[in-house]
């Protein structure tokens, strides 16, 4: 059975930009603003501390809790008790990894796992669309396990470092959206999975995209009726059905186009297009750029820069 979680992880192609142990004592606070917001995620090994993303109520971290920002623009952390706003805690490398904040000789209130990546992947920023913008998992030994492991493996110089990376990072990721996929989720796929009828018209998306799907066929799928389908679909996921698979499709499309040595007509059919001049028009329209042209500037970016 197709499980579109694992599709989209695996379409975002995530890869290890750094990770670190943090050992924080009194009080303290980072701050990190990144244009390019990539992912960032936190493991508390023991204490607690502070997450605060710009737009949502500060979050309280306790021991065991994992901490995923898919798109961290703005945020910071702190102790409990932050220092004086707009006051910057200086970071002392005491060892390869492993970071020392606050008061140096006062005991650790603290240790985190903390690190980011990068999803490669041109379609992220409608793929992270569908994630919620904070997951908070608790009580989850499994995700420490694996961003410690995630931890000596970005720090270790053996063979296959980058492929055991990427495989970390994608079982990490799954992890994690998967604990948070209910019904209390924000709107987008992780809250579409949690109801068993949308799920079911979400996995027959996935599993066959390039089917001529219609609302009253998925309704069907979801033993519901068109109109509360519909709704329902749009009030769970935050878009139309259909929306969400002229997406999935242009993500594939764009996938299969940037990796694969196929011709235009060939991925227009495994996306659900019946001829080639229909799928260069809807994907120019939605990535801004002819298919034949987005391939080749994909596969050969030194010519496309030249």
């Amino acid at each position: 059975m197709t499980d579109p979680l694992a599709q989209v992880v695996g379409l975002l192609q995530p890869s290890a930009l750094f990770s670190k142990l943090v050992v924080a004592s009194g009080t303290w606070s980072v701050h990190r603003s990144d244009d390019s917001g990539r992912p960032f995620y936190c493991a508390v090994l023991d204490g607690a501390c502070r997450l605060s993303v710009v737009g949502r109520p500060p979050l309280t971290l306790e021991q065991g809790d994992f901490a995923l920002v898919p798109a961290a623009f703005d945020f910071s952390t702190s102790s409990l008790e932050p220092p004086l706003e707009n006051s910057e805690t200086e970071r002392t490398e005491i060892a390869p990894g492993v970071f020392r904040l606050g008061d140096p000789d006062a005991p650790p209130s603290a240790r985190l796992l903390v690190g980011h990546c990068a999803f490669v992947a041109d379609e992220a920023g409608l793929l992270v669309s569908l994630l919620p913008q904070v997951v908070h998992v608790r009580g989850e030994a499994r995700l420490t396990t694996l961003v410690e492991l995630l931890n000596g493996e970005t720090r270790a110089d053996r063979p296959g470092r980058d492929v055991v990376l990427a495989r970390l990072l994608e079982v990490l990721l799954i992890e994690a959206l998967r604990s948070t996929a209910c019904a209390v989720a924000p709107p987008g796929l992780l809250r579409g999975l949690a109801d068993p009828h949308l799920a079911i018209a979400l996995r027959r998306m996935h599993e066959r995209p390039a089917h001529a799907w219609t609302v009253v066929e998925l309704a069907r799928e979801a033993a519901l009726s068109r109109s509360t389908f519909f709704e329902r679909f749009r009030r769970e996921v935050g878009v139309a059905p259909m929306a969400y698979l002229l997406g999935w499709r242009m993500a594939l499309a764009k996938d299969l186009l940037r990796r694969e040595k196929v011709g235009v007509a060939q991925v227009a059919a495994r996306v659900g297009y019946g001829s080639a001049s229909t799928f260069s028009v809807a994907f120019t329209r939605s990535v801004g750029t002819p298919p034949i042209v987005y391939a080749r500037e994909r596969r050969h970016p030194d010519r496309a820069s030249g």
